[in-house]
């Protein structure tokens, strides 16, 4: 008898460890979660403010002078004590124009319970002295959480307290709701609302303090596609002066995103910002290009990293996806070449089972005028004509579809179709279609199927006009 071919053992094992493998690497990165960053300020202001008498003199003065001034590196992992209690191991380390120190923390969290959790943390640096600090954590009502930390900050010039408190609701489906006040160090009230949905993020914040006081309102636009590209726009103003944002963001691979974003202000300057999240990891290299408001820095910094990304994309990313792309395959086809022949083989013995059901389907068909498959091809087409280097990798399924025929019709499930009886995959792991030509009520048709698309036959939008 003729059955639809099921996965062997074989295929079911492979699957099931490479399966059991991802669930490993998950396993392991949720009991750890790594968190880092790393930022590299640049100072490239000498690109646009010269003052070229001060190079009068200097050999070589003509070539602009770009200088690294600061950096910072900083690192935390997690480490499950209990099914309650978790350490945070934290560690960071700062320079700025050669000056600079580092700070170590350990924090130890426990939930308390479904409603809250409490957390300890102890630091010590090089520059400001020890650290004791307290957090906890309470959900109030189903809508509304509550967070209060306090800290004390020991120093040679004695102990400096902070208290931070913020109260948080659910304002609705899509947005949230802040109020957060903090005493000690720089003391501020500040009330934000937040409002994300799948394709915007808006914040409006207000903040009264010492020193900093303002008013901010962001807004960000994310497109429904694969890349997940956003675009976003800040204005921020207050007792510092203004600053105005603009960039955009894009996932460039996997696990990696690439954002870039121009920063213009009064006094600050104009500052473009780079950013790349790699995992868990953060790279941000913020550059700062004049601290005045020259059109010529304002142009270079939004289209300098448009140009360098397209370029990069056309010339670096691309080629190399595909050369991975292409490599995934060819190491895919060697491992199942041998299971391709066996399948063709299968499939070849199941067509010559079915010749006889076929030929008694076509003449009951015949007769009444109704659906007989004339050709039907299934594998991968090649229709564009800047691929048509590409080989078409295709198989003759007319026979297996004959015989699927029933009471004039035939219906495919959005299965994959290299699993129907007689049939086999020609290119693992490339896309691939179905293509019939049939006839009836003695017209013909056509119709071009994806591989999990379901398909019904006959219908009269497959049909094809006497005069084409």
């Amino acid at each position: 008898s003729v059955v639809e071919r099921k996965r062997t053992p074989a295929e079911i094992r492979e699957e099931y460890e490479r399966l059991q493998k991802e669930r490993e690497e998950r396993r392991l990165q949720q009991r750890t979660n790594p968190k880092g960053t790393i930022s590299v300020g640049i100072d490239a202001t000498d690109l646009f403010d010269r003052y070229e008498e001060d190079y009068e003199d200097v050999v070589g003065g003509g070539v602009p002078h770009v200088e690294i001034n600061k950096m910072h590196i900083s690192q935390s992992i997690e480490a499950p004590l209990t099914s309650k209690d978790t350490a945070v191991l934290s560690g960071s380390l700062t320079t700025h124009n050669g000056n600079g120190g580092g700070t170590i923390n350990l924090a130890l969290r426990r939930v308390t319970s479904a409603k809250g959790w409490g957390e300890i943390e102890l630091g010590a640096g090089d520059t400001h002295g020890p650290l004791f600090g307290m957090k906890i954590f309470r959900n109030l009502t189903p809508r509304c959480f509550v967070t209060a930390q306090c800290g004390l900050q020991f120093s040679s010039r004695g102990v400096r307290p902070g208290v931070t408190t913020v109260l948080a609701r659910h304002l609705d489906k899509n947005t949230m709701g802040y109020l957060q006040w903090r005493w000690g160090i720089q003391s501020s009230m500040n009330t934000s609302v937040v409002r994300d949905t799948k394709s915007t993020h808006f914040t409006f914040a207000m903040q009264l303090g010492i020193p900093h006081t303002f008013v901010m309102m962001s807004y960000q636009y994310k497109f429904q596609d694969d890349d997940q590209t956003k675009i976003k726009g800040s204005v921020k103003s207050g007792f510092f002066g203004t600053v105005v944002e603009y960039g955009a963001e894009r996932k460039i691979s996997r696990h990696s995103v690439l954002g870039a974003t121009v920063s213009v202000g009064v006094p600050q300057g104009v500052s473009l910002k780079i950013k790349l999240n790699r995992a868990s990891q953060t790279y941000f290299f913020p550059i700062h290009l004049t601290d005045q408001l020259l059109p010529s820095a304002v142009f270079y910094a939004t289209v300098g990293p448009l140009v360098f990304y397209l370029a990069i994309q056309q010339l670096v990313i691309r080629p190399y996806v595909r050369a991975q792309k292409e490599e995934d395959l060819e190491k895919q086809r060697e491992s199942s070449a041998s299971n391709i022949a066996k399948k063709k083989q299968e499939a070849e013995a199941a067509v010559l089972l079915m010749q006889e059901s076929v030929r008694r389907i076509i003449e009951a068909e015949e007769s009444r005028m109704g659906l007989i498959i004339l050709n039907a091809w299934y594998g991968k087409f090649v229709t564009d004509n800047s691929r048509k280097h590409e080989r078409a990798k295709v198989i003759d399924v007319t026979v297996p579809l004959q015989c699927l025929v029933k009471d004039s019709k035939l219906i495919l499930t959005e299965a994959i179709k290299s699993g129907l009886p007689g049939f086999y995959d020609p290119c693992v792991g490339e896309e691939k279609s179905l293509k019939v030509l049939y006839q009836f009520r003695g017209v013909m048709h056509q119709v071009l199927s994806g591989d999990t698309e379901p398909l019904r036959i006959p219908k009269q939008s497959h049909r094809i006009d006497a005069d084409t």
